[in-house]
């Protein structure tokens, strides 16, 4: 689903690619929040983004629900479209 509408994600400038800045509404969030929520879009699950990130689950738990609280989301699968539509991931 995701590659029939991935034309409609936006495209980051070359600036903004190069820089490596995040979008504004991420920009509240910490590198090992950022870290989490690409793992979140990419599909992975709490245990698998331990695993990935040399952390515990309830450590995951954690940065996930900060996550959505700071970027004011209910779930992950909001948190996974915000992923895709501020271009933080895109299809592959």
């Amino acid at each position: 689903m995701l590659e029939e509408y991935a034309h409609q994600l936006p495209d980051l400038s070359d600036s903004e690619q190069e820089s490596g800045a995040l979008p504004a509404v991420l920009s509240g969030l910490t590198g090992r929040e950022t870290e989490v929520l690409i793992a979140v879009a990419e599909g992975l699950s709490n245990v698998e983004i331990a695993e990935r990130l040399y952390v515990s689950e309830a450590t995951v738990k954690s940065h996930v629900g900060r996550v959505l609280a700071k970027l004011g989301l209910r779930n992950r699968v909001q948190a996974v479209v915000l992923a895709f539509q501020t271009g933080l991931v895109r299809p592959s």
